[in-house]
């Protein structure tokens, strides 16, 4: 059996509007009508593949929780990390939970790639694992197509052609040092997945970076299970040394060795990326979602919403994406600045460049459909089984209509069932709770009236999501 270890950590920005750090990339549907977090659970779905496990951050673990649940309905070990302390600590993490699997193949998958050739991936996959199972710590290179200036590269010479040696790693190049590797050739992406035993790398961090096995294994030890999660100690990962699996350990070997990998692999870095692994017509445009192009060339054009129509009346090498509250038009060379942008965008205070109108909870989300001078609506979906905590405002009241399902709701001592098109009234500073006993999706609308409508004026009494702080 091969055990996947996916990371899903990270905030995405480079793919704004549609990524933003409350919905990065992975978790967002760019490619399908799965989220490339589902589409990489989806490829390690089956036989000769064990549960994953899954290391994400605090502000994820309930949207990994479902996707994952909806992919592999047993779900996985999901791990939370209290902040990000890129790809080694999370790597090392992964290894000491299988430290009692010493000989067990870990397989290390970034969460927000696209693959075409899955088939081929699975095969590749298999081969790698015969040179992790003898003691080879492997990473799954590509084949460079164009000069790309945004992926590492590995320099490979001799082996064999399922395992090459590795004789350097080269980070992110510049135009002109990209170009003269693909014209010198014998360079090899790299795609940031690895194999390797378990006990293998675990002697690889105790010769390369010792520093982090202290940390890890405290921040393991004292770790505790909540709601299904283990949580790391936050005080002890915080001293984990912020760097990647390639820097403290990968660019220290001798014997590591690249698998080549041909399956239509993108890392998806930017709108660029994503066009070019998307179907375009005649004209080499892309369109998603409500859009359609006239007249245009070289163009993509997306629309998230199916009830906003975007056109494109004759563009050339254009990128326009419309979401609810947010466009982006760009030139296609110019789309990997998008990232530089948010930072403007944060630096001003715009609520969209972190942001969506959409909010995800654990018990499901809501989004705001109207806010003004003392009054707010929102539309609020609670999943069924879930509910909310029990809370109180200092300063709003609140009115609640159903749409759909049934709601049972707390006022006070007074607990009542709401079915479709009935209503109730929260007066400002009574204690309440909203919950969904059904079946299916409770929809509803809340209208807010008060002097501050802010989501920090929350009192929770109870709340079985552990969440006893303002949030």
């Amino acid at each position: 059996m091969i055990h996947p270890v996916i990371l899903a950590g990270g905030s995405g920005t480079r793919l704004w509007p549609v990524s933003r750090k409350s919905l990065p990339k992975q978790f967002a549907n760019l490619t399908g009508d799965q989220s490339l977090f589902q589409q990489t659970v989806h490829r390690i779905k089956g036989r000769g593949f064990a549960k994953p496990m899954v290391i994400t951050g605090e502000d994820y673990r309930f949207l990994v929780q479902p996707q994952l649940e909806d992919i592999l309905p047993s779900g996985g070990d999901i791990v939370i990390e209290p902040e990000g302390r890129n790809t080694a600590a999370a790597i090392l993490t992964a290894a000491l939970m299988r430290r009692d699997e010493p000989d067990a193949v870990l397989l290390v998958l970034p969460s927000d790639h696209a693959i075409h050739n899955e088939a081929e991936f699975q095969s590749a996959i298999t081969r790698a694992a015969v040179a992790a199972k003898k003691g080879h710590i492997v990473t799954l290179g590509l084949q460079p197509d164009h000069a790309a200036m945004g992926y590492g590269y590995l320099k490979v010479e001799g082996g064999n052609e399922d395992a090459l040696l590795i004789a350097e790693f080269k980070e992110k190049p510049n135009a002109k040092a990209a170009a003269e590797m693909l014209a010198e050739g014998g360079w090899l992406w790299n795609s940031g997945m690895f194999l390797f035993r378990v006990d293998t790398v675990l002697k690889a961090f105790e010769t390369h970076a010792p520093d982090l096995m202290a940390p890890c294994e405290a921040a393991l030890g004292l770790s505790a299970e909540d709601l299904g999660f283990r949580r790391l100690d936050a005080g002890a990962f915080g001293r984990c040394r912020d760097v990647s699996f390639d820097y403290a350990v990968m660019e220290h070997l001798e014997d590591s060795v690249a698998f080549p990998l041909d399956c239509g692999w993108s890392d998806l870095g930017s709108w660029k990326a994503l066009k070019a692994a998307s179907d375009e017509d005649t004209r080499e445009n892309v369109m998603i979602g409500n859009s359609s192009a006239v007249d245009c060339e070289g163009t993509m054009l997306k629309s998230t919403n199916p009830d906003m129509k975007l056109v494109g009346l004759g563009l050339k090498n254009i990128v326009a994406v419309a979401t609810d509250d947010g466009i982006l038009v760009t030139d296609v060379e110019r789309s990997g600045d998008v990232g530089k942008l948010v930072e403007t965008m944060r630096a001003k205070g715009d609520r969209q460049a972190d942001g969506f109108k959409r909010c995800y909870r654990p018990w499901g989300y809501y989004e705001t459909l109207s806010l003004g001078l003392r009054f707010q609506v929102k539309r609020i979906t609670v999943e069924p089984g879930a509910k909310l905590s029990l809370q109180s405002h200092v300063h709003r009241a609140e009115h609640w209509v159903v749409v759909s399902g049934s709601a049972r709701v707390t006022v006070g001592d007074d607990i009542k069932l709401l079915s479709e098109n009935e209503s109730t009234y929260i007066p400002l500073g009574a204690i309440h709770r909203l919950e969904n006993p059904g079946k299916l999706p409770l929809h509803l609308i809340e209208v807010q009236s008060g002097c501050y409508l802010g989501e920090d004026d929350i009192i929770r009494y109870e709340d079985i999501y552990d969440r006893v702080e303002a949030a």
